[in-house]
Protein backbone atom coordinates (compact mmCIF):
# COMPACT_ATOMS: atom_id res chain seq x y z
CA UNK A 1 0.00 0.00 0.00
CA UNK A 2 1.23 3.75 -0.94
CA UNK A 3 0.64 6.63 0.51
CA UNK A 4 2.27 10.27 -1.30
CA UNK A 5 2.22 13.84 -1.56
CA UNK A 6 4.38 16.61 -2.21
CA UNK A 7 3.81 20.30 -0.67
CA UNK A 8 5.84 23.46 -1.59
CA UNK A 9 7.46 25.10 0.89
CA UNK A 10 8.71 28.99 1.45
CA UNK A 11 12.65 28.07 2.68
CA UNK A 12 15.71 27.32 0.38
CA UNK A 13 16.44 23.76 0.20
CA UNK A 14 19.46 23.44 2.83
CA UNK A 15 17.41 24.78 5.66
CA UNK A 16 14.38 22.15 4.80
CA UNK A 17 17.36 19.22 4.83
CA UNK A 18 18.51 20.20 8.08
CA UNK A 19 14.73 20.56 9.06
CA UNK A 20 13.77 16.98 7.64
CA UNK A 21 17.33 15.47 9.08
CA UNK A 22 17.06 16.96 12.99
CA UNK A 23 16.48 13.31 13.77
CA UNK A 24 16.58 14.19 17.47
CA UNK A 25 13.76 16.67 17.16
CA UNK A 26 12.03 13.47 15.98
CA UNK A 27 13.14 11.33 18.76
CA UNK A 28 12.29 13.84 21.50
CA UNK A 29 8.49 14.45 19.87
CA UNK A 30 7.83 11.04 19.36
CA UNK A 31 8.79 10.54 23.08
CA UNK A 32 6.31 13.27 24.18
CA UNK A 33 3.62 11.19 21.77
CA UNK A 34 3.94 8.18 24.58
CA UNK A 35 6.62 6.47 21.65
CA UNK A 36 9.77 4.62 23.39
CA UNK A 37 12.36 5.21 21.08
CA UNK A 38 16.07 4.47 21.41
CA UNK A 39 19.28 4.90 18.90
CA UNK A 40 20.45 1.75 18.18
CA UNK A 41 23.85 2.36 16.06
CA UNK A 42 26.69 3.45 16.91
CA UNK A 43 27.41 6.83 14.19
CA UNK A 44 28.90 9.94 14.99
CA UNK A 45 27.56 11.49 11.72
CA UNK A 46 24.54 11.63 10.20
CA UNK A 47 23.76 9.24 7.07
CA UNK A 48 23.02 4.98 5.64
CA UNK A 49 23.49 2.91 8.52
CA UNK A 50 21.62 5.48 11.63
CA UNK A 51 19.20 3.20 13.40
CA UNK A 52 16.32 3.70 15.76
CA UNK A 53 13.77 0.75 17.97
CA UNK A 54 10.58 2.08 19.01
CA UNK A 55 7.87 0.78 20.58
CA UNK A 56 4.29 2.59 20.27
CA UNK A 57 0.70 2.06 20.57
CA UNK A 58 -1.31 1.85 17.51
CA UNK A 59 -4.85 0.80 17.61
CA UNK A 60 -4.90 -0.86 20.90
CA UNK A 61 -1.77 -2.62 20.52
CA UNK A 62 2.10 -2.39 21.34
CA UNK A 63 4.20 -2.40 18.18
CA UNK A 64 7.96 -2.62 17.82
CA UNK A 65 9.51 -1.05 15.02
CA UNK A 66 13.24 -1.09 13.98
CA UNK A 67 14.10 1.79 11.60
CA UNK A 68 17.08 2.35 9.79
CA UNK A 69 18.09 5.23 7.58
CA UNK A 70 19.17 3.77 3.96
CA UNK A 71 19.79 6.88 1.35
CA UNK A 72 21.18 9.81 2.59
CA UNK A 73 22.22 12.35 0.25
CA UNK A 74 22.23 16.05 0.92
CA UNK A 75 20.30 18.11 0.40
CA UNK A 76 17.74 16.22 -1.96
CA UNK A 77 16.79 12.93 0.02
CA UNK A 78 16.46 10.57 3.03
CA UNK A 79 14.98 7.03 2.85
CA UNK A 80 13.74 4.96 6.04
CA UNK A 81 13.18 1.33 6.24
CA UNK A 82 11.03 0.28 8.87
CA UNK A 83 10.49 -3.03 10.13
CA UNK A 84 7.71 -4.86 12.64
CA UNK A 85 6.96 -8.54 12.99
CA UNK A 86 4.56 -8.75 10.28
CA UNK A 87 5.28 -5.37 8.29
CA UNK A 88 8.06 -3.47 6.24
CA UNK A 89 8.15 -0.25 4.78
CA UNK A 90 10.17 2.26 3.35
CA UNK A 91 9.76 5.82 3.65
CA UNK A 92 11.33 8.42 1.69
CA UNK A 93 11.40 12.16 1.50
CA UNK A 94 12.47 14.09 -1.69
CA UNK A 95 13.66 17.90 -1.62
CA UNK A 96 13.58 19.70 -4.73
CA UNK A 97 14.79 23.54 -4.97
CA UNK A 98 12.39 25.29 -7.11
CA UNK A 99 14.39 28.43 -6.42
CA UNK A 100 16.26 30.05 -4.00
CA UNK A 101 13.80 30.43 -1.38
CA UNK A 102 11.64 28.07 -2.27
CA UNK A 103 11.87 24.22 -1.69
CA UNK A 104 9.33 21.10 -3.03
CA UNK A 105 9.48 18.24 -0.67
CA UNK A 106 7.88 14.85 -1.88
CA UNK A 107 6.59 12.55 0.77
CA UNK A 108 6.16 8.92 -0.11
CA UNK A 109 5.21 5.77 2.46
CA UNK A 110 4.85 2.05 0.77
CA UNK A 111 4.22 -0.59 3.80
CA UNK A 112 4.14 -4.01 3.17
CA UNK A 113 2.53 -6.86 5.02
CA UNK A 114 3.95 -9.94 5.39
CA UNK A 115 1.75 -12.03 7.90
CA UNK A 116 -2.36 -12.21 7.86
CA UNK A 117 -3.07 -9.75 10.99
CA UNK A 118 -0.48 -7.09 8.89
CA UNK A 119 -2.56 -7.67 6.02
CA UNK A 120 -5.75 -7.10 7.78
CA UNK A 121 -4.86 -3.98 9.05
CA UNK A 122 -3.34 -3.17 5.63
CA UNK A 123 -6.87 -4.14 4.20
CA UNK A 124 -8.94 -2.43 6.69
CA UNK A 125 -6.11 0.77 5.99
CA UNK A 126 -7.39 0.24 2.47
CA UNK A 127 -11.25 0.61 3.09
CA UNK A 128 -10.46 3.95 4.57
CA UNK A 129 -7.79 4.94 2.11
CA UNK A 130 -9.39 8.56 1.05
CA UNK A 131 -9.81 9.84 4.85
CA UNK A 132 -6.06 8.48 5.51
CA UNK A 133 -4.69 10.00 2.38
CA UNK A 134 -6.13 13.15 3.45
CA UNK A 135 -4.46 12.58 7.05
CA UNK A 136 -1.53 12.27 5.36
CA UNK A 137 -1.53 14.66 2.95
CA UNK A 138 -2.45 17.38 6.21
CA UNK A 139 0.46 16.02 8.14
CA UNK A 140 3.20 16.76 5.44
CA UNK A 141 1.50 20.47 4.76
CA UNK A 142 1.15 21.14 8.53
CA UNK A 143 4.88 19.86 8.59
CA UNK A 144 6.39 22.26 5.80
CA UNK A 145 4.37 25.36 7.70
CA UNK A 146 6.08 24.71 10.71
CA UNK A 147 9.71 24.61 8.65
CA UNK A 148 8.51 27.20 6.92
CA UNK A 149 7.73 29.40 10.11
CA UNK A 150 10.53 28.70 11.54
CA UNK A 151 12.86 29.67 8.61
CA UNK A 152 10.88 32.68 8.95
CA UNK A 153 12.14 33.20 12.72
CA UNK A 154 15.34 32.83 11.65
CA UNK A 155 15.41 35.45 8.63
Amino acid sequence: MKFSTRTDIEAPIEHVFAEVSDFSTFERSAMRRGAKVQRVDSQDVRGPGMAWQTEFTFRGKTREVRIDLEDYEEPVMLGFAGKSAGLTGFCEIELIALSPKKTRMRVSLDLKPHTLSARLLIQSIKLAKGTVDKKFEARVADYARDIAARQDRMA
